[in-house]
């Protein structure tokens, strides 16, 4: 079983080299764990009364729910019971797709924009679910050679057994949608950041990426934003990127070709380009300058 007392940079080392995580809510003194949101895919098997925001949807419920976090939609969620037991599992892509049949799966209601995220599960199927849980948890603490084989399919089980349920009934959306679209475009963007290697470029760049993974069609973004903030969906991206740009030239040792390539831009000098005229000076002038 997970350990009380370990702390929180022992917890992400361990998912980040795993690539998965699965931990029993109701004995984790601290139920709600730190990690990097943006590279874990979440499942959650909880009872209690909570309400989830995700993406333009809201969710209240009171009882028992499997929920499906994916990390390129922006979430978020109220506990308001004092007591809230359950199950949670991390997962990583790329944990998963050594499997052949990961694509789909990803590409299910359960993790799409517009989807259904959450379900509400009786009686029986909590019961059926705790265990499959409870199996994840005493085969990830083993040494078994095959440990992540057996866990891919407990995890592949749970998502199927979720695809046969029905959708829940208490999804409410937002009625201003302008307003929630831009919330939840804000929130990804800034979980693109911040970059943690060079070696690993930004994969969302410009408002039709954005749009892409929103599942709306780039004009609609960009008014939607547009109408909100005043300014462009480009401009945030441009802005956003040449803020972290600034932080990497003063703060890593990083040269200025890996942090061009971190930064999602194919050839330095395009990247000298950019920066120059979002901030009027060169990227090198910047490092000289805090040097």
């Amino acid at each position: 079983m997970e350990k009380k007392n370990r702390s929180v940079s022992e917890f992400n080392n361990e998912l980040k080299l795993r690539g998965f995580n699965v931990f029993q809510i109701e004995k984790d003194g601290n139920s709600t764990k730190t990690y990097s949101r943006k590279d874990f895919y979440k499942i959650c098997l909880t009872t209690g009364q909570s309400k989830i925001h995700y993406a333009d949807q809201s969710f209240d419920h009171h009882g028992t729910i499997l929920f499906f976090g994916n990390p390129h939609i922006p979430y978020s969620w109220e506990t308001i019971s004092r007591t809230y037991i359950g199950y949670t599992c991390l997962f990583s892509e790329e944990f998963l797709k050594i499997s052949n049949h990961t694509d789909s799966i990803l590409q299910s209601p359960l993790f799409k924009l517009g989807g259904t995220p959450v379900l509400r599960i009786s009686d029986g199927q909590r019961d059926f679910l705790n265990g499959i849980f409870a199996k994840m948890i005493e085969e990830q603490d083993t040494e078994y050679q095959f440990k992540d084989e057996i866990i891919r399919n407990y995890i592949h089980l749970i998502i199927h057994e979720a695809m046969k349920m029905e959708p829940s009934e208490n999804i409410q959306h937002k009625q201003d949608a302008s307003s929630r679209l831009t919330s939840v475009f804000l929130e990804l963007l800034e979980r693109q950041f911040p970059i943690e290697t060079p070696d690993t470029p930004l994969k969302l760049r410009t408002a039709r990426d954005y749009a892409h993974q929103l599942a709306v069609h780039v004009n609609y973004l960009n008014r939607a934003v547009k109408s909100v903030t005043g300014k462009s969906t480009s401009n945030h991206i441009s802005e956003r990127i040449a803020s972290e740009a600034k932080a990497l030239l003063q703060h890593t040792d990083w040269n200025i070709s890996e942090i061009a390539f971190a930064l999602g831009f194919q050839y330095p000098t395009y990247f000298n380009n950019y920066f120059k005229k979002a901030t009027g000076r060169t990227p090198k002038a910047l490092r000289v300058k805090n040097v």
